[in-house]
């Protein structure tokens, strides 16, 4: 990426594979309430709790040929997934807007009316909720509008916890993986 190295994990089994990881949750060893220089640069073990870090993610997605898969296993046991067909991040003079369409999938959309969002930190509040910092308030950092639809990278859930991570309103979640590859 732009002549810098950066260790990433790969699925090559989901869908016939050739997938990047940009962002996993497996269990709560990590802390995602991190500085928005840390989500610049990304955090954790790519075979564990990771984030690849936003910069990473634009140049990756820049080209705007990149579809987003969030799979998703609930505390149940139960595996739902969220597939976009279009996917890209802007760079850090954007604010890291999203831009997200296409959905399709067994879960919910996580992503409905956050297409053209800034990512948010608790020290670089970019949210559209008014005078209140959902970064702040979910001890996270995501694309928020008014603090509502999802947060996969919230406090990793614990029970009755309502400010855990979640998607389209489910908490409960055990598991998240977010991987993209180019469109096939």
């Amino acid at each position: 990426m732009d002549g810098e190295e950066k260790m990433v994990y790969c699925d090559m089994t989901t869908e016939g594979g050739g997938w990047t990881i940009i962002q996993k949750r497996v269990d709560g060893s990590t802390d995602f309430y991190r500085t928005w220089d840390n989500y610049k640069t990304g955090f954790g073990e790519p075979s564990k709790n990771y984030w690849i870090g936003n910069d990473a993610i634009h140049n990756l997605t820049k080209a705007n040929n990149q579809e987003l898969r969030v799979d998703i296993t609930m505390n149940s046991g139960e595996k739902v997934y969220s597939k976009y067909s279009i996917f890209r991040v802007g760079d850090e003079a954007s604010k890291y807007r999203i831009f997200v369409n296409g959905f399709s999938g067994t879960a919910r959309n996580g992503f409905m009316g956050l297409d053209g969002r800034k990512f948010s930190t608790h020290d670089n509040d970019n949210d559209s909720s008014g005078r209140m910092n959902c970064a702040s308030l979910y001890g996270s950092a995501w694309w928020y509008a008014g603090c509502g639809i999802s947060d996969l990278n919230g406090k990793y859930w614990i029970s009755n916890y309502q400010y855990s991570m979640y998607w389209s309103f489910r908490r409960s979640i055990k598991e998240v993986i977010m991987m993209i590859r180019t469109k096939k």
